[in-house]
C-alpha cells in the first residue's frame, strides 16, 4: 500500500512538469501581433515596427538558397541592430513585398513566459521564439531559412 501511495504521489509531481502550458486569447493575440510586427517591420521597410515588438537582445540565425550556386548558404547572424538596419531597407524601394504577400503566422505553443510559432513570409520560413516581459510578447529568438527548394 505504501508503495502505491508513493507511486501515485510521486506520478502527479513528475507528471505536472510534463503538463502543456494553457495559453489566455490575450496571450494569443499578442503573440500573433510581434509574428505579425515581426513581418511587418520588414514589408513596410518601417523600422518603429521592428522597436515595439523585437527584443533588443534579439538572436537570429538562417540561411539563404542561392538558385545560381543551387545550394544554402552558411550560416548567417543577425543581432537586432543588424535586423533594423536590414528592415529599413530591404523592401524601401516596395519590390520585395505588398499588401498581398504572404505572411502566415502559426503559434506552435504558448506558456506563461515562453512562446513558440512559425511564421511563412516571402523571404522564406522564421521558427520564432518569443518571451513575454511585463505583460508583453517580445520576439527574441529567430531561425530561418529561405523558402525550401521544392516549394520555389
Amino acid at each position: 500500500m505504501k508503495k502505491l501511495v508513493a507511486t501515485i504521489l510521486l506520478s502527479a509531481v513528475f507528471g505536472a512538469g510534463w503538463a502543456q502550458c494553457v495559453s489566455s486569447e490575450q496571450d494569443k493575440a499578442g503573440v500573433r501581433l510581434a509574428c505579425q510586427d515581426y513581418i511587418q517591420a520588414f514589408y513596410k521597410a518601417d523600422t518603429t515596427i521592428a522597436y515595439r515588438s523585437v527584443h533588443p537582445l534579439l538572436q537570429k540565425r538562417g540561411f539563404s538558397y542561392s538558385a545560381t550556386n543551387q545550394a544554402y548558404s552558411k550560416q548567417q547572424e543577425m543581432p537586432f541592430q543588424a535586423l533594423v538596419s536590414l528592415a529599413k531597407r530591404w523592401n524601401a524601394d516596395g519590390k520585395q513585398a505588398n499588401a498581398s504577400s504572404i505572411q502566415e503566422v502559426q503559434i506552435l505553443d504558448i506558456c506563461d513566459k515562453t512562446a513558440s510559432a512559425k511564421v511563412t513570409a516571402v523571404w522564406g520560413i522564421d521558427y520564432i521564439h518569443l518571451v513575454k516581459e511585463k505583460d508583453k510578447w517580445w520576439v527574441m529568438n529567430v531561425l530561418w531559412q529561405s523558402m525550401p527548394t521544392a516549394k520555389k
